[in-house]
């Protein structure tokens, strides 16, 4: 259940599909792309969902002989169902009961024990002829009449006789296969392999899997395409989403320290904190074995948090001080030593906080886990830079603007 849930109703993660209209090429790519996705080592269980070779009976009619018979190709495939499905398939019949007012489904079938085989099959009846009464006699063909009896054909029997119609009169039988589920996407014929993944990733699956797509795309007819949905298309679509709304928070939070510092020197000196923080999530993932993740993106984004905000902190401090009248290096070592208990309070709190989480130790933990060591990872880098590094940027960008106390996008009014 919860894997048709995260893979919006399939019921594997991975779904590799061939879809287009030239069926006999989709199958052998299809079959072609089990083979070599179940080779991939971390698949497990790689099959093509649809049973595209069910067994099967095919009645070949022969059309001049049921002509003889004065037969159709519809009746005897009524007559099949009929015998095979029941009577409620061909010409369904309801007998309503007076008492309670419910109708019920009045059908006539086969019993299964006498079509056990292929010879009581072709005993189907398909058709009640007449034809005329023989002038001679035929010993055995006119019931229990005595062989040595002599009989009149002319006064004893009926102006015409019944002659049931069997279906092996009128057709062959041979065995045969027909796919037994289609799939179509975009009313277009759809062949799909599922597979699972254990013990590895699925980014690193899924590279193995594009390079195969990659390769059979060239034996495509023109027109066709292979898709990879499930999982590997939602994780794909959440890291895009989540790359571009990690870029765009930045980009939005140093347009509001420009307005706010009312230039833009200040705002890029606290930016310049953010690669180390992202260094340290790179390290503390590939240190610990975590594979990039939502979760780990997610912890990405509160470590850039927490390491804007210290930033912020020193370099407002440090801003304020220079407008008072002090240098810019002499500004950014105050705010360095003024501001190092709260970025440390800060830094340590989140970390320390995040232990637990990182750990994975109960069962169900390992999912957040990858959140909490990217926050451990980026705030374990971006806490030195701040209070080393972030500084000395804030006095050799500021050194300009020693003893201005206007400057900037905006006229600042010192307090």
């Amino acid at each position: 259940m919860a894997t048709q849930i995260l893979n919006f109703g399939l019921t594997a993660q991975i779904d590799v599909r061939t879809v287009g209209y030239d069926r006999v090429k989709n199958l052998r790519i299809a079959e072609e792309l089990r083979s070599r996705i179940s080779a991939i080592p971390g698949v497990v269980d790689a099959h093509i969902q649809q049973e595209v070779y069910a067994p099967d009976f095919f009645v070949q009619i022969d059309r001049a002989r049921a002509l003889q018979l004065g037969v159709t190709a519809s009746e005897i495939g009524n007559n099949i169902s009929t015998s095979l499905t029941s009577s409620e398939t061909v010409t369904p019949n309801f007998w309503t009961d007076p008492k309670n007012g419910i109708p019920y489904y009045i059908a006539v079938q086969t019993p299964q024990y006498l079509v056990h085989s292929l010879n009581d099959l072709g005993n189907t009846p398909v058709s009640i002829l007449t034809s005329s009464p023989a002038t001679q006699l035929v010993p055995g063909e006119l019931g229990n009449v005595p062989t040595s009896a002599p009989v009149s054909t002319t006064t004893a029997l009926p102006a015409t006789l019944p002659v049931p119609g069997e279906l092996s009169n009128v057709a062959t039988f041979t065995r045969d296969s027909v796919p037994g589920s289609a799939n179509q996407a975009n009313i277009q014929p759809v062949y799909e392999v599922y597979a699972s993944t254990q013990g590895r990733d699925l980014g690193s699956i899924a590279s193995d899997i594009s390079k195969i797509t990659t390769d059979l795309k060239n034996e495509l007819s023109p027109g066709n395409t292979i898709q990879v949905t499930g999982q590997i298309d939602s994780m794909n679509q959440a890291f895009r989403d989540m790359t571009i709304g990690l870029l765009f928070a930045a980009v939005f939070v140093y347009l509001l320290m420009v307005v706010n510092y009312q230039n833009f020197g200040d705002p890029f000196v606290v930016i310049l904190a953010l690669p180390a923080t992202f260094c340290g999530i790179v390290t503390m993932l590939y240190v610990t074995g975590t594979t990039l993740s939502l979760p780990s993106l997610m912890g990405a984004i509160m470590a850039v948090g927490v390491a804007s905000a210290n930033s912020i902190l020193l370099v407002t401090f440090a801003r304020e001080q220079q407008l008072a009248g002090m240098k810019a290096f002499d500004a950014a070592i105050s705010a360095g030593h003024t501001r190092i208990r709260p970025v440390l309070m800060t830094a340590t709190a989140m970390i320390v906080g995040m232990i637990p989480m990182a750990l994975g130790l109960e069962p169900g933990e390992e999912q957040n886990a990858a959140l909490a060591r990217a926050v451990i990872g980026g705030l374990l880098f971006a806490t030195p830079t701040t209070l080393l590094v972030v500084p000395y940027l804030f006095a050799m960008l500021r050194m300009g603007n020693d003893a201005k106390h206007a400057h900037g996008v905006f006229e600042e009014v010192p307090e």
